[in-house]
């Protein structure tokens, strides 16, 4: 028997089983056909196989592009679209379009360009998720890739003019979302009673606004406008995600019983903990060295100075704070 996929995403926050778009599309969709998956959910990107997250680990290599996951799930006979029309199928291509023009450059500019937002919820989430010491230096590397996703899509000047191309952005957002729920309608799906690749990239994309606590809740607000949208975001979680909507990162250590995986995150936690105390007393007591508050003297301890510090009482002052 074959050795399973194995998936590597981001852990889950906000009420989702992931917090990354890119790897909530890849998850929802592997819930829709039912590809049998071991899934790590983790706060370190390096710990994957690809150094990236979503990667898919298979007999065949790993896939870290999310599309390429797709593909090849698709290719192992777990094909969301097959009962799709070939107008459908034009529709479906012609929405995606429409999602990565309009819809997503909006979204990268809520969670990652909007100041207030970044800093406190967006940062706020990551900077508490991944272990030290790279929770000091990958949220602004993220943040930095999806600048320059932002500026692949929306051109080289889009930095010229930040108020007017916020306004823009703003205006092609609300619009896709009406156009969104103008084609929802009354369905449960894009397409009727069974999902397909639509209705996961579609959701990946509206679940993190529609659960999210924002402090700039302006693009947020047109979304809750729209009952259809958020019914269907509610309904993929209810049907599809019902036991793993994902914890905020300060419970992250709470693990169920028997979860391999997420005990495997728990123990390197502990480690880096223990190894951030051991670097910071190990400074500490370097520099009482160096600037003298600490000395090693010879005299017996009935001569020795009742205020002196010696290196032993300051260890023992370290453990007990």
């Amino acid at each position: 028997m074959a050795a399973p996929m194995e998936l590597y995403c981001w852990a889950g926050g906000w009420g989702l089983p992931t917090v990354d778009p890119d790897c909530l599309a890849v998850l929802t969709y592997a819930r829709f056909t039912g590809v049998p998956l071991k899934v790590h959910k983790i706060t370190n990107p390096w710990r994957s196989p690809s150094g990236s997250l979503p990667a898919l680990k298979t007999s065949d290599g790993v896939f870290s592009d999310t599309q390429e996951i797709i593909t090849h799930f698709r290719k192992q006979q777990f094909n969301a679209d097959y009962d799709l029309s070939a107008l459908q199928g034009a529709d479906t291509l012609a929405f995606l379009s429409l999602i990565n023009r309009k819809l997503l450059p909006m979204l990268i500019h809520t969670f990652w360009v909007d100041a207030k937002n970044y800093v406190e919820h967006t940062r706020k989430w990551y900077a508490e998720a991944i272990p030290f010491p790279l929770n000091f230096f990958l949220p602004s590397r993220m943040q930095k890739r999806q600048l320059e996703r932002l500026q692949t899509i929306c051109g080289e000047t889009w930095q010229d003019d930040e108020e007017r191309l916020e306004k823009q952005l703003y205006r092609d957002g609300c619009e896709c979302l009406t156009l969104l729920s103008q084609r929802l309608g009354r369905k449960k799906f894009f397409f009727g009673d069974s999902p397909a690749s639509l209705d996961a990239f579609v959701f990946s994309l509206l679940a993190g606004l529609f659960n999210a606590k924002l402090p700039n809740g302006k693009f947020q607000q047109h979304l809750n406008s729209l009952p259809n949208l958020c019914n269907f975001c509610t309904s993929i979680l209810s049907l599809y995600f019902p036991w793993d909507g994902g914890d905020p990162p300060p419970n992250l250590h709470k693990v169920p019983p028997g979860d391999a995986s997420e005990a495997e995150g728990e123990t390197h936690k502990r480690r880096n903990q223990f190894l951030s105390v051991l670097v910071a007393l190990v400074a500490m007591v370097g520099y009482a060295f160096l600037s003298g508050i600490v000395s090693i003297h010879k005299e017996t301890p009935r001569h020795a100075d009742p205020h002196a510090l010696t290196l032993d009482e300051a260890e023992e002052e370290e453990e007990e704070e």
